[in-house]
């Protein structure tokens, strides 16, 4: 025992000293601004900054393309038929389009004797179509519905203690007795619906496989997750491969797919090989129950600066994993598509939720970095503060009066960013992912501050996004985009005013028209590229019904 706490004390120390060296050295590299080499003129320079996050580049692509060969032993693995599963739908005001293909999907899940549980949250009358979506596709003959006027937490109007916990009570026994049961409960938020779910089960089954309701299965996904589980019993949860279902109806949703897949086969792969997954996404996961259930109560009132918190719901399921010890994986043989904003608020206003959840559960997530591997310390904190040094150079580069920097600052970004999709080009073998590089205008102009806002808001509470038959306009994720666009303006003009009050030398001007005529080639080939190949495609795509053992 006392061998036991040393060495957790120990590991505790070393893990600690190796971030904050990482951090320090981070810093040091950044102030000083030490370059190893550099033109004449300082129109090109590289230094320690920027050899550290090239290398990082090349290792997390390199241990995502090994996850990826070790994912495909699994294609020999048989799967074991004696484990139960429940699959859990979280619902909330979804298109009926949507839910009809999500339930369509979940029957042609190929293992055998799955349970299945989707859960509503709301119980009025303007609910009640996704009730009578679940009865048509599961049959009404061979599936349950509940109309429940409360939640296991609040009760309904008029309700005493007793009727509460007898109508607590009959929802677990007709999750129990059913193998199809549909229940609309009062309004909670998502954390409450699972929860609904999760409780109901106790410990019935072996696993729990989550799943929202605009998501579509493939018939595979279910047993590709558990082969996982099966293969090492110290893995606690396990994730898959979600791709855009509706990418093609703008360009938000189109890049938000070849975003989504450099975010699932390159930087999850990456963290799956380490075995330290830091969120295993709400379309497509799976749990040990036996684990879930040690800790379902603490993740469901987990608070926050004094508030109970009610949204970052999978990437906490997944920190309870990681704080008792057990590995979390990615395998990219488990697949699913899901809906995606294909509108510029509410893509921005999902982005800015998501931020708030990283951040918050970043602060928990340190607390277990000594159980784990020493990757999972050091993409944290590379993550973690990496858009804090970017904002730092954006800034500096605009306010220095020289439009060198400008141009400089955004050819770099369009070369890391092009650097980087052509890994993920070769990974995939599919040449769709040099659009990747579009991404990064979206990151720089609206995710970056959006994650600032997310840190000054993180204990607003709320599901962040409107449900997808109502789109809600909301219009306050707009604050930080325009607050950021008047620094930057701010710096351009700073550096106009700055730059005419002195004539440009002959080297400077030719550095300039390249470094123009670069840039400018750029926009106009991808773009071309773009409306040609992407639009034309996307038009004929969506004349067709999606199919998820087609599609992917």
């Amino acid at each position: 025992m006392h061998c036991e706490r040393f060495l957790s004390i120990l590991r505790i120390f070393g893990t600690t000293l190796f971030g904050v060296s990482l951090l320090t050295g981070m810093i040091l590299s950044y102030v000083i601004g030490y370059q190893f080499i550099h033109t004449n003129d300082y129109y090109l320079s590289f230094g320690p900054y920027g050899a550290f996050l090239a290398l990082h580049v090349l290792i997390q692509n390199l241990f995502a393309f090994l996850e990826h060969r070790k994912m495909k032993k699994y294609v020999s693995i048989p799967i074991n038929l004696d484990r139960t599963v429940a699959l859990c739908i979280a619902a909330y005001q979804e298109d009926p389009d949507y839910l009809r293909k999500c339930l369509q999907s979940v029957k042609r899940l190929t293992y055998p004797g799955i349970k299945v549980v989707m859960v509503i949250d709301g119980n009025s009358e303007d609910d009640l179509y996704m009730m009578d979506i679940f009865s048509e596709v599961m049959g009404r003959d061979q599936s349950a519905t509940y109309i429940w006027k409360n939640n296991y937490h609040v009760k309904g109007p008029g309700e005493t203690d007793e009727s509460h916990k007898e109508s607590s009570q009959h929802v677990t026994q007709l999750v129990l007795s059913n193998k199809s049961i549909c229940i609309m409960q009062k309004w909670g938020g998502k954390r409450e619906v699972m929860y609904t779910a999760f409780r109901a089960l106790g410990r019935s089954v072996d696993y729990v496989q989550v799943c929202d309701s605009d998501t579509m299965l493939d018939p595979a996904a279910t047993v590709e997750m558990i082969k996982v589980l099966e293969v090492d019993h110290k893995v606690g949860g396990v994730g898959g491969d979600v791709k855009i279902l509706n990418k093609y109806d703008s360009w938000i949703s189109f890049l938000s797919s070849v975003r989504y897949w450099m975010a699932f086969n390159i930087e999850r792969a990456c963290q799956s090989y380490f075995g330290c997954v830091q969120c295993i996404s709400g379309p497509l996961g799976m749990y040990r129950n036996s684990l879930l259930h040690e800790f379902v109560e603490d993740w469901y009132n987990q608070e926050f600066m004094g508030s109970q918190c009610s949204f970052g719901d999978d990437r906490h399921l997944t920190n309870r994993v990681l704080s008792l010890g057990y590995a979390t994986k990615y395998t990219a043989r488990s697949k699913c598509l899901t809906e995606t904003p294909k509108e510029y608020l509410r893509w921005l206003n999902q982005q800015t939720r998501w931020s708030k959840s990283y951040f918050r559960e970043w602060l928990y997530n340190a607390l277990w970095f000594h159980k784990h591997h020493l990757w999972m310390t050091y993409e944290a904190v590379i993550t973690g503060f990496f858009p804090f040094f970017l904002i730092a150079t954006v800034i500096r580069f605009f306010y220095r009066g020289n439009v060198w920097n400008i141009l400089l600052l955004l050819l770099t970004i369009k070369l890391v960013a092009l650097i980087k999709s052509s890994f993920a080009v070769c990974l995939r073998g599919n040449i769709v992912m040099v659009f990747m590089s579009f991404y990064s205008v979206l990151y720089m102009s609206s995710l970056l501050p959006a994650k600032i806002f997310a840190i000054v808001t993180i204990n607003k509470a709320g599901w962040g996004t409107s449900g997808r038959k109502k789109i809600v306009a909301n219009f306050v994720g707009l604050i930080p985009v325009s607050v950021w666009s008047i620094i930057l303006l701010g710096g351009l003009i700073f550096t106009i005013y700055k730059e005419v009050r002195k004539p440009f030398s002959e080297s400077k001007k030719k550095v300039l028209v390249i470094a123009l005529s670069i840039y400018a080639c750029y926009w106009v080939v991808f773009l071309m590229l773009y409306v040609v190949f992407v639009k034309r495609c996307g038009r004929w795509k969506k004349k067709e019904k999606y199919d998820m053992m087609l599609d992917v």
